[in-house]
Parts: structure tokens; sequence; C-alpha cells
């Protein structure tokens, strides 16, 4: 910026200021910047520009597993999000990895982030090193609670879990859980939603548990179901899936042994998820789930955070909003 400075005629403070707000110069001298800069090509180096700053424009965002298009949809409405409110987003997957997850909050607050929006891996976490970032960097937490930072944001797995649970009981044999490996507070908590939900309805609960499998939802839904299939020891003929990506696996399971999945004559079994995965509308059948808003869940985290960061300090008690997710009525139960 010193070089530019030079080149273009204009103090190194005014051409600061004109970056950091072109309208605060005056005309012929924002003419004289933006002519030099088209000659000369220059972009300020944005990173060090932030770590001058006391508060940078930098978001940090932190997800588990980029790779499940759910967490893929949310990151991108959040990026979408921040840099509609003019800061700059910085994206990092934990590839569902205790160490990467840590690295990844190392990086970011080596930038000075001016807040971040975590869904912490959970189970796998170090928490405490989670804790840590938290207490240094306004951070609100969403998907997967953890007992850190000033808000958590996520879906309300007792209403989810009990809403579908309702639905299949009323409509057929009441269902069995196939639960996904316990790599989050969410798969614990739709495992106690299920119990609770089929006590209420004065069912007997039937787990189907599984292995640690980490985040190949997929493939444990078809390695564990080809097993239970082969085995005949699903304990029920509707099974409700801790997940979508669960029920997919499930579904290739059903079609390999030759079971027809749905409701009506003809059908072997129902196979209903939970999350309304952006593919789920395409299985064969398509599959009954729930929708989670995550619209309205990114939404609101930003806006959380934001007021954090415009506050300039922590909030007297940490705020959680829970949304409530919508029953989506398809060919597979």
């Amino acid at each position: 910026m010193e070089e530019f400075a030079a080149v273009s005629g204009v103090s190194r403070p005014t051409v600061s200021k004109y970056f950091n707000d072109p309208g605060s110069v005056r005309k012929s001298t924002r003419n004289r910047i933006e002519s030099t800069l088209k000659e000369h090509d220059y972009r300020p180096n944005v990173f060090a520009v932030n770590q001058n700053r006391k508060l940078t424009k930098n978001i940090g965002i932190v997800v588990p597993y980029l790779a499940d298009p759910v967490f893929g949809e949310m990151a991108r409405k959040i990026e979408r999000h921040v840099i509609d409110a003019g800061y700059s987003p910085i994206l990092f997957s934990s590839h569902g990895q205790t160490e990467l997850e840590v690295d990844a909050l190392d990086t970011l607050q080596s930038l000075k982030p001016a807040g971040a929006l975590l869904a912490p891996l959970g189970r796998a976490s170090d928490v405490e090193h989670v804790r840590k970032f938290t207490e240094a960097v306004p951070a609100v937490i969403f998907d997967s609670s953890l007992d850190v930072g000033e808000a958590f944001v996520g879906s309300d797995n007792f209403q989810i879990v009990g809403l579908m649970a309702d639905y299949l009981c009323r409509t057929g044999e009441p269902p069995c859980f196939f639960e996904m490996p316990p790599v989050n507070p969410n798969a614990v908590k739709r495992r106690q939603a299920y119990v609770q939900a089929m006590e209420r309805l004065g069912h007997t609960p039937e787990i189907v548990h599984v292995g640690e499998g980490g985040w190949e939802f997929e493939s444990v839904g078809l390695s564990e179901g080809m097993r239970l299939i082969s085995e005949r020891a699903l304990p029920s003929d509707t099974v409700l899936c801790s997940n979508d990506r669960i029920a997919i696996g499930l579904l290739a399971a059903a079609y390999e042994k030759g079971l027809r999945v749905g409701r009506g004559s003809g059908c072997a079994i129902r196979i209903a998820g939970l999350d309304d995965h952006p593919w789920s509308r395409f299985t064969c059948p398509p599959l009954t789930t729930i929708s989670l808003d995550y619209a309205a869940i990114v939404e609101h985290s930003v806006e959380a955070l934001f007021r954090v960061i415009e506050a300039g300090g922590k909030p007297k008690s940490r705020e959680t909003t829970l949304f409530e997710g919508k029953l989506v009525l398809r060919a597979s139960a």
C-alpha cells in the first residue's frame, strides 16, 4: 500500500481511508486512486489489513463434514448471509476428525475473526479446546449442541422424532429405530426422543444399535441393513431411521434383498427418515421424512452472532433456539 500511495501521488492514510470507505474521500482523489488501480491492477492484502484492525471483517464457519449435502447447503446459506452483511466468510470442514477440528479453530483464531459459527463434531470434539476458542472469539453454535458459545440454534429433536413416530404408529406397525453411529449430540437425542415417543404412545421401543461407523452413514445403512434383512433381525416391518442418510443406505439394502418398500399391497417394509436430505425426494421410492427449517436455523444463527458482535461483549445468558420440523409424506412410508 505504501508503494501504491507513492505511484498514485496520494498519501498512505488517504489510500487506507479509500479502501475502508471509498465515499469518505473527495471525488477528485477517488478518481485518481481508481485510475491508478486500473493501471497497476493493485489489490490490497485483505488478511494483512484485517490484522491491523481491532475488529476484523472475517467470520469463521466450521462444519463437521462438508461432504454431507445438509452441511454443504447450510454452509452455502451462511456464506451468503455473511457476504451480504459486508463480512468475509472463512469456511473449514473438520472431516469428522478431532485433530482437524482443533486445527481449524487454531487457524481461525490466528486470523482474528470478528466471530464464528460452529457446528462442532460433538462426541469427538475436544470440548475444552472448543470452549477456550469460544471464550476468545464470539461464537454461535448451530446444529450440534455443546454447552459453549453465546447461543445455540438447532432443531427440536424431540418434536421431529415424536411427529414421525405418531404418524408411523397411526398408519401401520409401530416402528423400530435404526440409529446412526453416535457421532454427535443429535444422535443421542433422537434415540432418547424415540424411546420417549414410543412409551407415550403405549408401545415398546425397539432400537437397532449400530457400531461406530463414523460419518459414512449410507454405508452403515447398507451394510447393517443387508445383515439385518438376511438374518430376519429387524424387530418391525416399519423402520424409522435416525437420519435420511441411514435411510438411503437401508433403501439400497432392501432393493438388494428384493424387498419392496412402501405402503399397500405387495410392500414388505416401510422406511422413514429424518432431516429431508436434499436427495431424499430422488430415492426409489421417494423417502418419507421430516423437513428441518435449515433456512431459519441459518438466518437465526447469523443474526444472533451479529447481535453479539455489535454489542461488543458477552451476553448475560446463553440463548437456545430450537426450530420444529414438518412431516413430508412420500412413497416409502
